[in-house]
């Protein structure tokens, strides 16, 4: 008897270990579903997640402008405009706009206004239960990570790019970023060659890319939120940061397993870095290196996405094949 009853636990064990692989496995090679390109006539929501818009009616207005002028249709958030402090109207108001848009079937698109801080706050009010029927593009960076990592851990490719406030009076001063943003929303064949860096970590991979801001990722850990980075290509961008906020962030997404199984890394822009009394003493890409020197998947610095002008469009969740050299670095999305 002791010998059936070893037996049939040892079965029972491979039975459950084996099928707990085969799921990690194919949670991993699953490929996310991607909401429909956009053509003429389809609509676009603009709504604000997120922190207060106040004075930003221009900037709304000329995203409004720049839609149509391709031919979309656009609804504004009836709250966008709203202030509760911090936050353009209160969780409830915010949440109630993104909801709408997103249950919304003649809805194709939801262009985030702004970042700032708030969109955490909404994450588990909103129902994606018509979104999944109808999966349509989500659009935003910064505090919209957030939504992202939602998004993506929901199965969906998500669009990191600008929003509307990021819409200059001279639209020629983010010529780049605003042509990526359109030919990717309507659907045209991605790709980036990235300046040369000798910080560069050389290599080839090919995964899906994941992230956005750093503090957002890093904020989400512990949380069904928190993103599985396994076979994947992890983008990182960041502002207003002292540097030993970023180490500690890394330190942080180290310990918590973040980069055992990742592939790779592309960073973009760390923008305006503070000054800490006692200096750090080397850069933010040697940091960076140094933080990531346990693993052996290449990083390519340079890609101008994040809080610049130039912020190129990055589709969340799509396979990318990344290959750095120390004189240039290419990533190129699939179709």
């Amino acid at each position: 008897m002791a010998k059936k009853r070893l037996l049939l636990i040892m079965c029972c064990a491979i039975f459950f270990f084996g099928n707990n692989a085969a799921s990690a496995q194919n949670k991993t090679e699953t490929k996310l579903i991607q909401p429909p390109y956009l053509k003429a006539g389809d609509t676009v929501a603009i709504v604000a997640p997120s922190g207060v818009l106040k004075n930003r009616n221009d900037e709304v207005n000329r995203a409004k402008k720049l839609l149509e002028s391709w031919k979309l249709h656009v609804v504004i958030g009836k709250n966008v405009f709203s202030q509760a402090d911090h936050f353009a109207g209160t969780d409830q108001e915010r949440c109630e706009d993104f909801q709408r848009a997103l249950d919304d079937p003649k809805i194709k698109a939801i262009w985030s206004a702004r970042g700032g801080y708030g969109t955490v706050r909404i994450l588990d009010k909103l129902d994606y239960t018509q979104f999944l029927k109808q999966p349509k593009w989500v659009i935003g960076y910064s505090d919209i990570t957030a939504l992202h990592n939602q998004i993506h851990n929901l199965g969906v490719q998500t669009l990191h790019a600008i929003m509307a406030v990021s819409l200059p009076s001279n639209l020629s001063d983010i010529e780049q970023s605003i042509a990526t943003f359109k030919n990717t929303i309507f659907g045209q064949p991605l790709s980036y060659t990235l300046k040369g860096s000798t910080y560069n970590k050389t290599g080839e991979a090919k995964g899906p890319l994941v992230g956005g801001n750093l503090t957002i990722l890093h904020t989400m850990l512990g949380s069904k939120e928190s993103m599985d980075t396994s076979g994947k290509i992890l983008f990182i961008e960041e502002i207003g940061e002292y540097k030993y906020h970023i180490d500690r962030m890394l330190q942080s997404l180290k310990r918590a397993g973040y980069f055992d199984n990742c592939k790779g890394v592309i960073v973009g822009d760390m923008s305006r870095m503070r000054k800490n009394t006692t200096l750090w003493g080397t850069s933010i890409e040697q940091l960076i290196l140094d933080a990531l020197s346990d693993y052996d998947f290449p990083i390519a610095f340079n890609m101008p996405a994040g809080h610049e002008k130039d912020n190129r469009a990055l589709i969340l969740g799509r396979d990318v094949s990344l290959k750095v050299e120390k004189t240039k670095s290419t990533v190129v999305f699939d179709q």
